[in-house]
C-alpha cells in the first residue's frame, strides 16, 4: 500500500518523533517519583545514555519504542517505503542497544528494558502492574536484566 502522505509531510512527521520525554518514559517518570523511587535522566557517562537511572540500585531502565528498535510486537510494522532504508536504520538502533546494554552490564549495572506496547496501545498492561514490576526490580537487587512488554492474545509480546 502507498503512502497516503507526501514524502515531504512523512519527512515533516518523522523529524517530530523525540527521542526522549515520550509518553511512555513520562508515565513511568511520573509513577516512579510517585513511588518514591528517585532516578537521574539521560547520564551521558553511561553507555546508552539510559532513560532513567537509579545511582542507589545500581539499576536502569531503558524505554524502548516498539518500532525504533524492532520490538516484533502487533505494534512494530515495517514500513512500506524506502525498505532497505528503515530495515538498515533499525538494526543499527539494535546494533546500539545490544553493545549498550553490554556497556551497562559490564559496569555493574542491572537494566530494565520496558517497550512502549506495555505502557501505551492495544495491549497495554494496566500502569500500576508495569510500575509495581519495575519498582520490583529496582528495589530487589536480584535479577541482573528484565524485560517488560504489552499482553497480546496470541502469546506475542512478554
Amino acid at each position: 500500500m502507498a503512502d497516503v502522505l507526501t514524502p515531504e509531510q512523512r519527512r515533516l512527521n518523522m523529524n517530530r518523533i523525540r527521542g526522549r520525554d515520550t509518553k511512555p518514559e513520562l508515565i513511568l517518570r511520573r509513577g516512579l517519583h510517585a513511588l518514591g523511587l528517585r532516578f537521574r535522566l539521560h547520564r551521558k557517562d553511561l553507555p546508552g545514555k539510559p532513560d532513567l537511572v537509579f545511582p542507589g540500585y545500581r539499576a536502569v531502565i531503558l524505554v524502548h519504542g516498539c518500532f525504533w528498535h524492532w520490538h516484533g510486537c502487533p505494534m512494530f510494522k515495517w514500513p512500506a517505503t524506502r525498505e532497505e532504508f528503515w530495515r538498515e536504520k533499525i538494526d543499527r538502533n539494535r546494533e546500539r542497544d545490544h553493545a549498550a546494554l553490554e556497556g551497562l552490564r559490564e559496569e555493574g549495572w542491572r537494566v530494565l528494558v520496558v517497550w512502549e506496547c506495555a505502557l501505551c496501545g492495544p495491549g497495554r498492561r494496566p500502569a500500576e502492574e508495569t510500575l509495581e514490576r519495575c519498582e520490583g526490580f529496582i528495589r530487589d537487587k536480584g535479577e541482573a536484566f528484565g524485560e517488560i512488554a504489552g499482553e497480546w492474545p496470541t502469546g506475542e509480546g512478554d
